[in-house]
């Protein structure tokens, strides 16, 4: 609890930096044309996609108009990877005057593609040691934004995942080792698990070919539980790994909306939506003329738990009620 602690101190501190310099902007009098980096298959659409919806609203509060001030052009790898740059080229093409990129990917990307327009990442993972920025206080470069400390919260699973099945000491970890913020989150679990009195089992994926490899590798050792830390490879990835877990009837953490739609039992990590409304201030400062690598980088200062009660039943698993309560959204 001490580092996320800290994590929220930090957070709030730039935040409220943020906030100062937003009290003086307003839209610029001219149209701003923001690019649309998505990894998954999604249409630009307010009413259906959370993020959409945030960015919109966050924007209107600053007194933007969509389709009046601002327009967005959009460009989804509908979960191929290997097509980012391209689209992350057609975007400069089209001359946009930013790129919004949702995860980590999409980000490394873009900034593999230009050095002068400005990208505003959303949700990075640890972006100063992958290199994207400098540091968060000052970035540097053409990128800045919001991110987020993926090895804390992974650590951060490991502790939930226990209280939730108090028994658990042999827990598996199934990672993107081809993603490095995957690969840090990793290792800070490895770090952490002597102290929580937990054996990992670290079962990697580089490509979609190895998840049946990895499955058989997981259900072999028989693990009390479940980590995922997952980065898209292809469309199926996800359904496959939620549809194993529920089959194993295997206690399973991951991602902020990644699994317990599917029948996993838990989610932990910040809000992607949260995020999207914070990345309209800085559309509007950039807009106005701010220099994005003198924006400070902020990091959330809310994380979610969702827990899956009807997929804790099917497992047989009894969530604690002090762990129940802590709970942001519950599945019944």
């Amino acid at each position: 609890m001490r580092l996320f602690r800290w994590v929220r101190a930090a957070g709030l501190i730039l935040a409220g930096l943020a906030l100062i310099s937003e009290c003086y902007a307003a839209p610029p009098g001219h149209v701003v044309r923001v690019g649309l980096l998505y990894p998954i298959s999604a249409d630009f659409d307010p009413a259906k996609n959370p993020f959409d919806r945030e960015l919109v609203e966050g924007l209107r509060e600053l007194g933007y108009q969509p389709g009046r001030d601002v327009v967005f052009e959009l460009r989804s790898a509908a979960s191929v990877p290997s097509r980012l740059p391209g689209l992350a080229a057609e975007l400069l093409a089209a001359k946009v005057d930013m790129v919004v990129a949702p995860a980590t990917q999409p980000v490394l990307a873009a900034a593999a593609a230009t050095k002068t327009v400005p990208i505003i990442m959303v949700g990075t993972s640890d972006p100063v040691e992958i290199g994207l920025i400098a540091s968060l206080a000052r970035p540097g470069g053409n990128v800045t934004g919001l991110a987020v400390n993926a090895s804390e919260t992974a650590a951060k699973r490991v502790e939930l995942l226990r209280e939730a099945v108090p028994g658990a000491s042999r827990i598996a970890v199934l990672w993107n080792s081809s993603i490095r913020s995957m690969s840090l989150g990793f290792h800070m679990i490895e770090r952490a698990s002597p102290v929580l009195g937990v054996t990992l089992q670290s079962v990697e994926v580089s490509d979609s070919a190895k998840f049946d490899q990895a499955f058989e590798a997981i259900a072999r050792a028989r693990p009390d539980g479940l980590i995922v830390l997952f980065g898209p490879l292809a469309g199926d990835d996800l359904p496959r790994i939620v549809q194993f877990v529920v089959k194993q009837r295997l206690p399973t953490i991951f991602e902020v909306g990644q699994g317990v739609r599917g029948g996993g039992l838990m989610e932990f990590g910040p809000s992607p939506s949260r995020m999207a409304r914070r990345a309209a201030s800085y559309i509007d400062r950039i807009a106005n003329g701010a220099d994005p690598g003198a924006l400070p980088v902020e990091q959330p200062t809310v994380f979610e738990l969702t827990i899956n009660l009807k997929a804790a039943r099917a497992m047989g698993i009894t969530i604690p009620q002090l762990l129940l309560l802590r709970a942001d959204k519950i599945i019944e």
